[in-house]
């Protein structure tokens, strides 16, 4: 005899999904979600409070972790950090956006392939390096880039991030992702070892960065193509502020 399932907690997934489309407040959207939830799964009032509150006292040193860093890069950017970035970069005469962002993105796998996720990521080493690095490259060579392919431009070196850790960590054979793939596949009936799997990740790895890489080359003759026949300005300097 099979039991009825309650599915009306569900709700909870149904609300970040309005939410979001809607662009409410992620934190809004958050606790209407769990106060949904918590309803729905005839929880009383006290006790959504309760396991809410004891989640953020397990977790309360998330938002240090979290800002402490963004507190240090902001205070570098004030320095002139992006600025040092860009005078750097264009010291190198045949350094271009996309050659940057291929030789990042190489050093981006492989580290994380070898379990150093944190060596790099959008706050710490793509805003305030990267994006600035791939943009002097390419303003050292063309002027000053139109909006469209400048807004272009920190994308790839956003997706370049991306793609560099996604394919890498999984050849990492401690990461979490590994041991997943390895639970369900057990319960699967499939019995295959963590380091195999590690291992069939590396083909997938390098296709992601042969694919990535071509796209980059062609970024970079698409410069070529629209910006050589434009009449070439200055880039603008920026000020460092002290």
């Amino acid at each position: 005899m099979q039991t009825a399932t309650n599915l009306w907690p569900l709700l909870g997934v149904l609300v970040i999904v309005l939410g979001f489309v809607l662009r409410c407040n992620p934190l809004l959207v958050v606790a209407v979600a769990a106060l949904a939830t918590g309803l729905a799964a005839s929880m009383s009032l006290e006790t959504i409070l309760a396991t809410i509150g004891s989640g953020f006292i397990k977790t309360r040193t998330l938002p240090l972790i979290i800002l402490l860093p963004l507190a240090v890069i902001g205070l570098l950017e004030r320095h002139g950090l992006r600025l040092h970035a860009q005078n750097w970069i264009a010291r190198f005469t045949s350094a271009t956006a996309g050659r940057l962002l291929i030789a990042y993105l190489f050093v981006r796998e492989a580290t994380a392939a070898l379990g150093l996720t944190s060596l790099g990521g959008h706050p710490q080493m793509v805003r305030p390096l990267l994006a600035p690095m791939a943009e002097g490259a390419a303003e050292s060579r063309f002027g000053k880039l139109p909006q469209a392919l400048r807004i272009k431009l920190l994308a790839l070196c956003a997706a370049t991030d991306n793609v560099g850790l996604f394919f890498g960590e999984d050849i990492f054979v401690a990461f979490g992702a590994i041991a997943l793939m390895h639970t369900f596949l057990l319960g699967a009936g499939i019995n295959v070892e963590p380091m195999h799997i590690a291992v069939w990740g590396i083909p997938t790895a390098l296709c992601a960065f042969v694919i990535h890489a071509i796209r980059l080359y062609r970024f970079d003759q698409r410069l070529n193509r629209e910006l050589q026949a434009l009449p070439r300005t200055s880039p603008a300097t920026p000020k460092a502020t002290s």
